[in-house]
């Protein structure tokens, strides 16, 4: 998820971090309403997922497993690996900034308690004002370590993930938290 926060806007096209917490009907929701194309499937989450997937009701995303070293009871429901994927790409492929400094760069979704969930959108702009605002707030020095204990898809990091970039340090994820995993 780490760097997909920044090949997907490079790619030109919008991240959509889902809630994983969600039932497969509000998955499902979120994948029809933001018209997803490609979705990536860590194999902890394969099950929700291939149900939301079943639920759909428009054109069904591509589906790529990313394996995780972590949680080996999982099954792919993809039809590629994203490693492979990857070693598919086109080497000589040059970014594709943004237009417009107000174009989309995330599409994020409420748990949706009184409904179906409601989308949000942060343009480009807005989550690097965002990412800036975290340096001067957050007072991250030169080369910052960062550990994330909030999972990306809340407001895709609270866009905390930027302030890696003008601040370059360390950020080291974790799967799923629990409590035994610090306290050992």
């Amino acid at each position: 998820m780490n760097e997909v926060h920044f090949a997907v806007p490079m790619a030109g096209a919008v991240l959509n971090a889902l809630n994983i917490r969600l039932d497969a009907p509000s998955i499902a929701f979120q994948l029809d309403h933001g018209g997803a194309r490609i979705i990536l499937v860590d194999p902890e989450f394969a099950g929700v997922t291939s149900e939301a997937l079943k639920l759909m009701t428009g054109p069904k995303p591509l589906v790529i497993d990313v394996d995780d070293a972590n949680f080996a009871d999982g099954k792919r429901i993809g039809e590629l690996e994203y490693e492979d994927a990857l070693s598919q790409g086109d080497e000589t492929f040059a970014a594709r900034p943004p237009q417009d400094e107000w174009d989309a760069i995330a599409l994020s979704y409420t748990s949706g308690t009184t409904g179906n969930p409601k989308g949000v959108v942060t343009h480009h702009r807005g989550a690097y004002l965002n990412a800036v605002s975290n340096i001067l707030a957050g007072n991250l020095g030169q080369h910052p370590v960062y550990l994330w204990t909030l999972p990306m898809f809340h407001c895709n990091g609270w866009c905390f993930r930027g302030p890696s970039q003008p601040r370059p340090g360390l950020t080291f994820a974790c799967g799923k938290l629990s409590p035994q995993k610090f306290s050992s």
